[in-house]
């Protein structure tokens, strides 16, 4: 069903165009101004984007529903939160975000098209961020384009990884990554090849014998960019054989989206998630003795 959305004209808008309105107080993008100018209301009366605003005035937007859908399929996700604008998951790594060449109908986009499906519902796969197949934890997918375009570079996450050594404190790691191979996924770190500046900062959270718990913010969102960074400087990630030889039999990277915060793309109310670790990075940690 198409999304329908009031808003009440604050003062600062007397005698503004609605275009003015739904650009700057809404935060529409220019591409969502094209999909909407036909659909909108002001006061009950059908509107132009070119029409006059008064103070108090209820101006009804009506985000019409997506052409293109992922294939549903029937399989079980983490529902951390969910609204008409936002869907919040927990993704297991064993799960792929999109439908590629070695996924096809088993990703995150597929199961989240099935559960909308289930209760009449349905949304092209918007995930503001993506976790890398192997990854855990928060993922905010928007349901509509409103929700995209405001959400796009404002969620404030916090991951948690076990990596190889003794960290103690905090630290900050700065360094550019480049490809190597542009037929490859693999990235590395260098200053002099670098071509994408790249900031991980990560903080000490629990030591163990040969390994650290570490809690991590990026400042810059580049692809394996915890992993990498962690990696330079000799503390690869758990699991991860793409950089490393910690704990291989894991068969993939101890990584986890744990914390995410943002402010709601509609009611603009802050909301915050937390995500429990998922079996395995649980285990992993119970494997090893804890030390202080």
């Amino acid at each position: 069903m198409p999304r329908n959305i009031d808003y009440t004209v604050p003062a600062e808008y007397e005698g503004r165009k609605v275009v003015h309105f739904l650009r700057g107080y809404c935060g529409y993008s220019a591409r969502l101004m094209r999909k909407v100018k036909f659909a909108l209301k002001l006061n009950g009366v059908q509107s132009r984007t070119i029409d006059r605003l008064k103070c108090g005035d209820i101006l009804s937007v009506e985000i019409p529903d997506d052409d293109v859908l992922p294939e549903a399929l029937n399989a079980e996700i983490n529902i951390i939160y969910e609204d008409d604008d936002i869907l919040v998951v927990n993704k297991s790594p064993f799960m792929a975000m999109h439908p590629t060449h070695n996924h096809q109908g088993d990703t995150l986009a597929n199961a989240v098209a099935a559960h909308l499906a289930a209760k009449g519902k349905s949304a092209a796969f918007r995930a503001v961020g993506r976790l890398d197949k192997g990854t855990s934890g928060i993922v905010v997918c928007a349901l509509n384009p409103l929700s995209a375009c405001k959400l796009a570079g404002k969620i404030e996450k916090e991951y948690y990884a076990l990596v190889k050594g003794k960290l103690s404190g905090e630290g900050r790691v700065d360094v550019p990554i480049y490809r190597p191979d542009p037929m490859k996924t693999l990235r590395a770190c260098s200053y002099e090849l670098g071509v994408e500046p790249a900031v991980t900062n990560w903080r000490a959270e629990k030591n163990f014998d040969g390994a650290t718990l570490l809690s991590l913010r990026l400042e810059t969102g580049r692809t394996h960019q915890i992993r990498v960074h962690m990696a330079y400087g000799g503390n690869v990630l758990a699991g991860d054989t793409m950089y490393g030889d910690f704990m291989p039999e894991i068969g993939h990277q101890l990584l986890h989206c744990r914390k995410s915060s943002f402010e709601h793309p509609v009611t603009g109310e802050k909301m915050e998630f937390e995500a429990d670790f998922y079996e395995d990075f649980i285990n992993a940690m119970n494997s090893l003795a804890e030390i202080e």
